[in-house]
This record gives C-alpha cells, sequence and structure tokens, in this order.
C-alpha cells in the first residue's frame, strides 16, 4: 500500500448502523475502507457478508476499551497508509432499559466506552488526519434530550464555546463519582448515563473541531457529531424506525462531504441537517 491511497476507517463496524457505513463507503468512497470490531471472529465475518456482495472491506481488530489495541491500529495506519482520511467513530454500548445493573455502574461502563474509548481513538488518530480528512463522531439525539435535563449550570458548562477537553473530562467523571455516592439528581444531572455520555461524544466534538481550526486550519479538515436517528439495532430493539440503511445516511453523508466544503463543521447534525446545540 502507498501512502497515496486513501483510506476510510469505521468503529465498532461488525453489524448494525457501522456495517451500514462501511458498505456505503464501499460503494462510494474512492480508497480502501477497513471495518474494525473487537471481536476478531465477528469482524471477519462481516467482511466476508460484504465480499459476498462483490465489496472488498479491510479488517483490523479494535477494541476501543484497550490504549494497546487502539495504538496497534494507529500504527497500521500509519505504516499501510501515512495517514487517514475518514474516520466513523461509531463503537458504543447502551444498557437496555430495563437492565438491573445498578445506576452507578451502568455509569462507569457505558462511560468507559462512550465517552472515554472514544476520546482515546480521537488522542491517537486524530493527528494522522490528512489534509480535507472527515472525522464523524456518532453521537445521538438522546444528547440533545439529557442537556435540556441538566441543571442550568450544567446546561451552560456543555454549551460554553471555551470548554476545554480536560474540564470536560473532569465533569464526564463527575457523572460517574455522584452516581456512586447517589447525588448525581441532586447535583444536577440527568437519569440518564447513556445520555450523559453522548452529551460527552457531542461537546468532545465541537472542542476537537475548533482545535482543528485553530492548529490546522489550512488542512480543511472537518469534524462533526451526528444523530443517525432511532435505529433498529441490538442496541435500540426492533421498534426502532429506521433500518440500519437509513441510520447510515447522516453519517455517510458528513464522511463523504466534498473536498471543497467549509463546513458544517463542529456541528451536532440531524437528518444531514445542522441542530441547535
Amino acid at each position: 500500500m502507498s501512502s497515496a491511497t486513501r483510506v476510510a476507517l469505521v468503529t465498532g463496524a461488525n453489524k448494525g448502523i457501522g456495517f451500514a457505513i462501511v458498505r456505503d463507503l464501499c460503494q462510494q468512497f474512492s480508497g480502501d475502507v477497513v471495518l474494525t470490531a473487537r471481536d476478531e471472529a465477528r469482524g471477519l465475518a462481516a467482511v466476508q457478508q460484504l465480499q459476498a456482495e462483490g465489496l472488498s472491506p479491510r479488517f483490523h481488530k479494535l477494541d476501543i476499551d484497550d490504549l494497546q489495541s487502539i495504538r496497534a491500529l494507529r500504527d497500521f495506519l500509519r505504516k499501510e497508509y501515512g495517514g487517514l482520511d475518514v474516520l466513523v467513530n461509531n463503537a458504543g454500548i447502551a444498557f437496555k432499559t430495563d437492565d438491573p445493573t445498578p445506576f452507578d455502574i451502568q455509569a462507569e461502563v457505558t462511560m468507559k466506552t462512550n465517552f472515554f474509548g472514544t476520546r482515546d481513538v480521537c488522542t491517537e488518530l486524530l493527528p494522522l488526519m490528512k489534509p480535507q480528512g472527515r472525522v464523524v463522531n456518532v453521537s445521538s439525539m438522546v444528547s440533545l434530550r439529557a442537556l435540556k435535563n441538566c441543571s442550568p449550570e450544567l446546561q451552560q458548562k456543555f454549551r460554553s464555546e471555551t470548554i476545554t477537553e480536560e474540564e470536560l473530562v473532569g465533569l464526564m467523571n463527575k457523572f460517574v463519582e455522584d452516581t456512586k455516592k447517589g447525588v448525581h439528581r441532586k447535583e444536577g444531572w440527568p437519569d440518564t448515563a447513556y445520555g450523559v455520555t453522548k452529551i460527552g461524544v457531542t461537546v468532545l466534538s465541537r472542542i476537537h473541531a475548533r482545535n482543528l481550526s485553530e492548529q490546522r486550519r489550512g488542512d480543511k479538515i472537518l469534524l462533526n457529531a451526528c444523530c443517525p436517528g432511532w435505529v433498529r439495532t441490538d442496541m435500540a430493539g426492533p421498534r426502532a424506525t429506521k433500518s440500519p440503511e437509513e441510520g447510515a445516511e447522516t453519517p455517510v453523508y458528513l464522511a463523504l462531504l466534498p473536498s471543497d466544503a467549509e463546513g458544517p463543521h463542529g456541528e451536532f447534525v440531524m437528518e444531514k441537517k445542522v441542530e441547535k446545540w
């Protein structure tokens, strides 16, 4: 592989929305598409399924909870492609509504993957982004709902144009600590661990976009958070209104923004439209 070959990568892509995003990118992106999954057997099975459709994604193992796994992927991309053109951070988890796991455990486990795992991927892979690169962080409309159910003080912090990554990390850690102490409601948090982790993903996207604009202005990298919609997946269940293919539309739209596009950048996008955060 030469660094002239373009490459797109999707995390958590062996099923659901991630799988549908890989399929679309295989059909529309001019370059290699890397499907990642933490379970190698499931990832390779997903690649075989797409090969049977005449598509040719590559596979690389990735567990976003494991820094060594992320760094191995980083080294692979650097060696094979000299960087990265499209990054879709799709991997994430959610507990079912009726799950009996105590709320503080749900908060800790969900935060570890959805926020801190995604942040670790960004820390390692954003420096690899090539000029005109595209980064899409799959968030959720639940982040907007959760934001509206936060105290006015927390809302102000999460909407701040100057919030730093360190401050955001502090707030995400505080939420988990507050759930352990049983004071999260008193401290102004909503009753949704998933929602708070996705506030984290949306705000992290805003911070990273701001940093890219300041530090790599000439490279025209566009980074956004998006909501794929309510999609029939293992996570959302069979009653959801969209198919995975429909859920992939907005993430793929953002991943394939033309090279001369000025935006969207640092936005929260739903149904291909920018939503007010």
